[in-house]
């Protein structure tokens, strides 16, 4: 398993909008995701050990920063074909079994992912009130395993956008597995 990299933050970019189904079938649009002072979309999955190795902290940083008025959403675009962990019934499951404090998306088509450009999970991008990428970058320093006392980029860098406006200009590229594209 490859280890891939998402470029990091086109400042300005304007968020794609989508209507995906969450897994109880109920439909989001990016409107409706939006908080009053940003939002952060989330390409993650499963299956991938590096988002198994940050999800119970990334579950907490999501409530803090709902606090803040940055809702977030997570979107699933791999195709599950050989991938099964991460079939519809397994995300529901997971959503249960975690309590997410968030949507959790179905690309099925995988057309959203595609007009993000997101090429891994997680791959992160946050987005101020006006639907303005300002964060393109990684959760924290931890990799496949969970890295001790490691400075809470995401979490810091969406705290700046709900007080500001503005990510930080610095900016550190996550890491995570490729997403799974369907073949053609």
């Amino acid at each position: 398993m490859a280890s891939i990299h998402p470029p990091v933050c086109t400042f300005g970019w304007q968020a794609p909008d989508y209507n995906l189904p969450d897994v109880d079938g109920k439909t989001m649009s990016l409107k409706e995701s939006m908080g009053p002072n940003g939002l952060l979309v989330m390409f993650i999955c499963n299956h991938c050990p590096y988002v198994k190795a940050i999800l119970p902290r990334l579950i907490a940083d999501v409530k803090e920063l709902r606090a803040l008025g940055v809702y977030a959403v997570a979107i699933m675009s791999n195709d599950p074909t050989d991938y099964p962990e991460d079939s519809l019934e397994n995300m529901r499951k997971i959503a249960q079994e975690m309590a997410f404090p968030f949507p959790y998306l179905l690309d099925e088509t995988q057309q959203v992912a595609k007009r993000y450009d997101a090429v891994c999970t997680p791959d992160f991008f946050g987005f101020n009130k006006n639907f303005e990428l300002q964060y393109r970058g990684r959760f924290d320093e931890s990799r496949k395993e969970t890295a001790p006392n490691s400075t809470r980029d995401l979490f810091h860098a969406m705290k700046l956008v709900a007080e500001t406006g503005h990510g930080p200009q610095e900016q550190i590229s996550s890491i995570g597995c490729s997403i799974k594209w369907k073949e053609a």
